[in-house]
C-alpha cells in the first residue's frame, strides 16, 4: 500500500527479510477504544495481542492512537519504521511493522507502531486516514487477528479507523466519566459503523461482582436509549502488577503468566476466537 505524497530523501530502511503470510480470507480486525483515557485501554490491547499470540494466531498490534501513541513506548521497542513514515511514503505498510517477543513467526505477535511523542499524525486528513485504513484491511490477509488501539474519544479520524474494523472492544471501567463517555462511544460508532459488532469489556474491576454491575448499567443504557444489549467480553480484575508490568515496559504475559488479568485477557481472547480456533492455554 502506498500514499502518494511528497517523499524525503532521507528516509529509513524497512526492515529486510520479512516473509509475508497469505490467508484465504482476511483476518478479523477488532477495535479496541475507550470513550477516555487512562481506563487501560492500551493495556488490554498489548495483552489482548499476547494472548492470541499465545493460542497460536498471526496477530498485528496497530496503534492508532494517531495523536498520542504509546504502544512502543509501554512495551519499550524501538522500532526502525512506524505508521507515520507509511504516511510519508517512505516504506510501505506491511514494511513498518516490529516483532515483539519473537514476532508472528516465534510465537509473538507483530506491531506497526505510530509516532509515539509526537502530534505529527493528529492532523491527517480524512482522505489520509481512509487510505491507513483500507491498508489495514488489505493487511488483514496476513494475520488472524489485528487489534487495532484507537485514540480515546469520539474525534472523526478515530471513528474512520473504526470503521475499518469488523468487532469493536469498548474498554470501560466504573468510574463515571469513563462509563458515560464509553457509551457515548458505543452510540457514535453505532450511528456512524452500524455493522461493527461491538463488545463490553470491563476493567480495574475490583472482583466480578462490581464488574458485573458496571457492565449491566452500560447494558441497561445501550437497551433503553439504542434499543440493543451489547455483549459482554470479559471483566478484567485489578492488580498492581498491571501497573509494575508497564513501569517496566514488559508484557505482563511473558512476566507473570498465571496473573489475574491474563487469566482475564485469555478468556476475552477466547470469546472472539471460539473454543475451536487456536489452543486453549493452560498456566
Amino acid at each position: 500500500m502506498s500514499f502518494m505524497l511528497p517523499k524525503s530523501m532521507d528516509r529509513p530502511k524497512a526492515p529486510q527479510g520479512k516473509s509475508h503470510h497469505r490467508r484465504v480470507e482476511p483476518g478479523s480486525i477488532i477495535a479496541v477504544a475507550s470513550g477516555k483515557g487512562g481506563v487501560g485501554k492500551t493495556f488490554m490491547s498489548i495483552t489482548l495481542a499476547s494472548a492470541f499470540a499465545q493460542q497460536g494466531q498471526r496477530t498485528l498490534l496497530v496503534d492508532g492512537d494517531l495523536g498520542l501513541a504509546n504502544v512502543d513506548v509501554q512495551l519499550g521497542i524501538e522500532p526502525i519504521t512506524d505508521i507515520a513514515a507509511v504516511i510519508a511514503g517512505w516504506v510501505e505498510l506491511e514494511d513498518a511493522v516490529t516483532p515483539v517477543d519473537g514476532g508472528t513467526g516465534d510465537g509473538g505477535f507483530d506491531v506497526l507502531p505510530g509516532r509515539s511523542g509526537s502530534g505529527a499524525l493528529a492532523e491527517l486528513s480524512s482522505d489520509e486516514v481512509s487510505r491507513l485504513a483500507a491498508g489495514l484491511t488489505t493487511l488483514s490477509l496476513q494475520y488472524d487477528k489485528i487489534i487495532l488501539d484507537l485514540g480515546a474519544g469520539i474525534e472523526a479520524n478515530c471513528m474512520r479507523l473504526a470503521r475499518a474494523a469488523d468487532k469493536a472492544l469498548i474498554v470501560i471501567t466504573d468510574d463515571p466519566s469513563s462509563m458515560t463517555d464509553g457509551y457515548a462511544f458505543m452510540k457514535v460508532l453505532r450511528g456512524y459503523a452500524p455493522d461493527v459488532d461491538q463488545h463490553v469489556a470491563i476493567n480495574q474491576a475490583a472482583n466480578r461482582a462490581m464488574g458485573q454491575q458496571t457492565y449491566e448499567a452500560i447494558a441497561m443504557a445501550c437497551r433503553k436509549f439504542q434499543g440493543y444489549r451489547p455483549p459482554l467480553a470479559g471483566i478484567v480484575h485489578r492488580d498492581e502488577k498491571v501497573r509494575e508490568a508497564v513501569r517496566c515496559q514488559r508484557t505482563l504475559i511473558s512476566t507473570d503468566p498465571t496473573a489475574q488479568p491474563i487469566q482475564d485477557a485469555i478468556a476475552i481472547a477466547q470469546t472472539f476466537i471460539g473454543r475451536s480456533g487456536g489452543r486453549d492455554l493452560h498456566y
